[in-house]
This record gives C-alpha cells, structure tokens and sequence, in this order.
C-alpha cells in the first residue's frame, strides 16, 4: 500500500512541475495579437524580443514595462489587445528615440527601447 501511495505523489508531482512548465512557456495572447498584425522579420531585434516588446525585463511582470507596453496598456484601458489598440499607438514615439512605433516595427528595432532604432 505505501509504495502505491509513493507512486501516486510522484505522478502528481510530475503533473505539477509539467503543468508549471507548460504555462511558464506559454505566449501571451497580447504578443501572438502583435505578431499576427505586424508579423516582425525573424532574426531582427523585434523578431528576437517576444516579451520584451512590451516588458522591460525578463521574467516579465504586469507593472514593469517598457515605454511601449505602456502605451499600449493605456490604450487597452483594460481591454484585452486587439488590432485596433495596436494601430492607435503606431504614431507615438513610445520611447522617445525620434522614431514613431510604426517606423521601428516596420524595421525590425523595439518601440519601446531608445537604443534599438533604425539605422539611418
């Protein structure tokens, strides 16, 4: 009976660390929206980020983003992310560089990072 009892606990460890991983690993719907409207070039910097689009740093957060996440988070207003809230923040300059968020997306830099910006 006790190593019936054993084998149940790690199987149910197993089901919890997989689980754990699993959701750990999984792609926000914000980010799969963003690459569906924009699909950024594979192998540019914006191709590269994943979170990092919108967050600041990695293990990502809700409250620690980026210029851009932020502008974004404030045209959601709570929403969930859509095509629309993504075109409504293409002419900002979420991060101040000189360069609006539609002209980095479209060249592969991040929006919400000042050092990462077309080259001229």
């Amino acid at each position: 009976m006790r190593k019936t009892d054993a084998l149940v606990w790690v199987g149910l460890t197993l089901l919890v660390v997989v689980g754990v991983a699993t959701w750990a690993v999984a792609k926000p719907a914000d980010m799969m929206t963003f690459k569906q409207v924009y699909a950024p070039k594979e192998g540019s910097a914006l191709g590269n980020a994943n979170c990092l689009t919108c967050h600041a740093k990695m293990p990502p957060s809700k409250t620690e983003l980026n210029p851009y996440g932020t502008d974004g988070q404030k045209a959601a207003a709570g929403k969930p992310m859509d095509e629309k809230i993504l075109r409504s923040i293409e002419k900002l300059d979420s991060d101040k560089d000189g360069v609006s968020n539609i002209d980095e997306i479209k060249a592969g830099t991040l929006p919400g990072d000042p050092k990462s910006k077309p080259a001229k």
